[in-house]
């Protein structure tokens, strides 16, 4: 018995050591890293006030936005197509605003920033929300 059971030692060490390369059940997708950076750079744009700190400080908050949502949309669209679908409409609403306003600013076009900042958060949370089974 004693030289069964040094057979079976060898052939467990080898089991456990592929199950470790292979991450087991703990490694995260890919796009969790590219949904964390999209949500910090969300929080920044309650922040962004156009009044006190000129257009320029919405459209820099915006272009960071843009970078790290295409990036987060691209790494999670086949497994959340509808959050993402969400995220990209919001992202590229307000883009569009913030480049009327650098363009030609108009009372009208203002007045949009606080809706369209409201839906990117809520984009971006709900997408945060659908990912964190797997991300947390």
């Amino acid at each position: 018995m004693i030289s069964g059971g040094r057979v079976w030692a060898p052939a467990v060490a080898v089991a456990v050591a592929l199950i470790a390369a292979c991450g087991g059940s703990s490694s995260k997708p890919s796009y969790c890293s590219s949904v964390a950076s999209l949500k910090s750079s969300v929080k920044a744009l309650p922040e962004t006030n156009i009044v006190k700190n000129g257009t320029s400080a919405l459209t820099s908050a915006v272009t960071k936005i843009q970078t790290d949502a295409k990036s987060a949309v691209s790494d999670a669209k086949s497994d959340f197509p509808n959050e993402t679908s969400a995220v990209t409409s919001s992202v590229d609403a307000l883009a569009t605003t913030a480049k009327q306003l650098t363009s030609s600013p108009s009372p009208a076009t203002i007045v949009q920033v606080p809706g369209q900042v409201k839906a990117v958060v809520t984009a971006v949370d709900g997408f945060a929300s659908a990912t964190s089974s797997k991300c947390d």
